[in-house]
């Protein structure tokens, strides 16, 4: 199996909606999207699958190597053998990357977040920084479709966040800021027991009414960034915003039920979206 080969099977094999907005690129970029996100997923699975903390952060210290190795000209990675021959056309640098992974290492070092500010600085580097380098292969002409981008990544990763409330507090994680809980009198430990005998409290709902709703403003401050100018060579990223907020709605739809369950959008209906986004163009 080769480079190629390698990061099309990961990207493809990860069922994310990610994969049904690349789709819809020409040849260059849709390799070049494919191989980053490949990146992106090998960096996430080192914490996902983390069984060892130390482990795991050897593991991404020896990412951290590969990185300046692949740039320096000696990828030995499959992943890094696909990205790094088309860093220079998209202008994807060893620092984004490093971004990356120094936002995955987060996820070693605490499993909680005092406030939004601390909290926005994890989702930046996890998220944010993805949207920008996706933006970049995408192609923009305007500075400000960077703005939009590392915006709309922030929105996306405060939809994973609220989908995967449940499947976070199995592992001992709470993204949802301490200071939020407390204002709305949600106890962590209610959340990490998950199907307590609390059950879905109307202060629960409250809290997650708030997250959507302060997701929903992300979006929007968002698309108010993106110049008319970039909006046709944005389309997969506007894709990936219909697809998530999506499955936004269908959480608050069905009562922020994601102690208990993690709610997904079917591979059908994600092609359809993505398809009416770009026939559509918005």
């Amino acid at each position: 199996m080769n480079p190629q080969q390698y990061v099309q099977q990961r990207a493809a094999a990860s069922g994310s909606s990610f994969y049904y907005a690349f789709l819809f690129l020409p040849p260059p970029r849709r390799a070049a999207i494919t191989a980053f996100y490949a990146f992106c997923r090998e960096i996430d699975d080192v914490v996902d699958e983390m069984r060892d903390a130390g482990v795991a952060a050897t593991k991404l210290a020896w990412w951290q190597q590969e990185v300046a190795r692949s740039f320096a000209g000696s990828p030995s990675h499959p992943v890094m053998q696909a990205l790094t021959p088309q860093a220079s056309t998209y202008g994807i640098t060893a620092d984004h990357l490093l971004a990356v992974i120094q936002g995955c290492q987060m996820d070693l070092e605490q499993t909680r977040y005092l406030d939004f500010q601390g909290l926005q600085r994890y989702c930046e580097l996890v998220a944010g920084v993805v949207g920008e380098v996706a933006a970049r292969i995408f192609g923009h002409t305007q500075p400000e479709t960077l703005a939009y981008a590392h915006r709309l990544g922030l929105a996306l990763q405060l939809t994973n966040i609220i989908r995967d409330v449940g499947d976070d507090a199995r592992m001992g994680r709470i993204y949802l800021p301490v200071t939020e809980l407390q204002r709305f009198d949600v106890k962590a430990h209610e959340i990490l027991q998950r199907e307590s005998p609390w059950g879905y409290s109307e202060r629960f709902s409250t809290l997650m009414r708030f997250q959507a709703e302060r997701a929903h403003q992300t979006y929007d401050q968002a698309m108010r960034l993106l110049p008319d100018v970039d909006r046709l060579t944005q389309k997969p990223g506007l894709m990936m915003a219909n697809i998530y907020r999506s499955l936004l709605r269908e959480i608050e739809a069905d009562g922020f039920r994601v102690l208990h369950q993690r709610t997904s959008l079917t591979p059908l209906r994600k092609l359809w979206i993505a398809l009416l986004t770009h026939w559509r163009g918005r």
